[in-house]
C-alpha cells in the first residue's frame, strides 16, 4: 500500500467534511493510504496572503518543513492550500530574500526545509499513480445518468501546470468517462468562482457564479463536479439566492469528484458525506440501482 502525507487545510476539516469523507474512502478502496500532517496549521491562504505575503510563506512553508521530516509526496485537495504550498515553494527557489526570511522564522522554531518535498493534488495522485485503468477495473457502479460539468477552477491548474493545461484541463474528464458518466463540456471550467468575494462584494461573487450554473445547465449537465471546497460552497450556498435572480435556472447538485467516484465504486451515499450537502443529489444516487453493474 502507496503511503502519502495528508495536509486537509482549514476547510476539509469545516465546510468540506464530505470531500473529506469521500477522499479517504476512495483512497482506502484503491489501496492508497493517507497519513495526516502532525501539528500542521494553516497554509496562509486568501487572507494572509493578501495582507502580509511573507507571513503566508512563512505558514505554508512550516507545513512543508515537517512534511519534509517524512520523506514523502505531501497530498492535499483543497486548491487554494495546494496553490500555496506550491507558491511558497516556487518563491523560496528563486528569491533568496524571501528564503532568508523563511529560513529565519523557520529556525526559530527548530526546523529547517530544503525544497525537496513534493506537492501533489488527490486529482493528479488518481491519475496518474493508480490510473485510469485500474479505476475503471474498480468501477461496480456506472454513472450512466450522470451528466457531469467537470469544473476545476482557477487554482489547480494556474499558474503552476502540474499535470493538466491551464486553460483547458481534462483530467477530471477522463476521469469520468471511465466511470460510465457522460461527460459535459463545460467553456467556462476554469472561470473563477469568486473565492471570498461572495462574502465581501457579494454582487460581483453571485455574477461569477451565475455564469457557471448557467452555462452548465444550458449544456444539459445535472449536475457539477469540483475539486474546490471553496467552489463547492460557492456554488451549492448561494445557489437558492442566485436562482430567485435568475428564475430561468433549476436546482443542480455540486459534488465533489471524490463523491462520483466513490459512487461508482459502490460507496455507500452515506459514506460519501452526500447527506451533508444542501442541493440534493438523491434522484441521481437512486439511478445507480437501475443500471447494470459492471463486473
Amino acid at each position: 500500500m502507496k503511503t502519502y502525507t495528508y495536509y486537509p487545510g482549514c476547510s476539509i476539516k469545516g465546510t468540506a467534511k464530505s470531500y473529506e469523507a469521500s477522499l479517504l474512502q476512495v483512497f482506502e478502496a484503491l489501496e492508497l493510504k493517507l497519513e495526516e500532517l502532525p501539528d500542521w496549521n494553516c497554509c496562509g491562504a486568501t487572507f494572509y496572503m493578501s495582507v502580509d505575503e511573507i507571513t503566508s510563506f512563512v505558514l505554508s512553508s512550516r507545513n512543508l518543513a515537517l512534511s519534509e521530516t517524512l520523506g514523502r509526496d505531501i497530498v492535499t485537495p483543497c486548491s487554494a492550500c495546494y496553490l500555496t504550498l506550491l507558491k511558497t515553494k516556487d518563491y523560496i527557489q528563486k528569491y533568496p530574500e524571501i528564503r532568508e526570511k523563511v529560513d529565519a522564522a523557520l529556525t526559530a522554531a527548530n526546523l529547517t526545509y530544503s525544497g525537496t518535498v513534493r506537492v501533489r493534488h488527490p486529482l493528479e495522485v488518481l491519475y496518474n499513480d493508480v490510473g485510469l485503468e485500474a479505476i475503471r477495473n474498480r468501477t461496480r457502479l456506472p454513472l450512466r445518468a450522470f451528466k457531469v460539468a467537470p469544473y476545476y477552477g482557477c487554482q489547480i491548474v494556474r499558474p503552476f501546470q502540474e499535470f493538466d493545461d491551464a486553460t483547458y484541463p481534462e483530467t477530471m474528464d477522463h476521469l469520468f468517462h471511465v466511470l460510465g458518466a457522460e461527460v459535459i463540456d463545460y467553456p467556462v471550467k476554469t472561470r473563477c468562482c469568486g473565492g471570498s468575494l461572495t462574502g465581501t462584494i457579494a454582487d460581483v461573487g453571485l455574477r461569477l457564479n451565475y455564469i457557471l450554473l448557467k452555462e452548465a445547465l444550458e449544456r444539459g449537465a445535472n449536475c457539477i463536479a469540483t475539486v474546490c471546497p471553496l467552489c463547492q460552497f460557492n456554488l451549492e450556498v448561494y445557489q437558492k439566492k442566485i436562482i430567485k435572480q435568475h428564475k430561468e435556472l433549476a436546482e443542480i447538485p455540486i459534488l465533489y469528484f471524490t463523491q462520483l467516484l466513490g459512487l461508482a465504486f459502490g460507496i455507500e451515499a452515506k459514506d460519501l458525506g452526500l447527506k451533508q450537502h444542501i442541493v440534493s443529489a438523491q434522484e441521481l444516487v437512486q439511478s445507480l440501482h437501475h443500471v447494470q453493474p459492471m463486473v
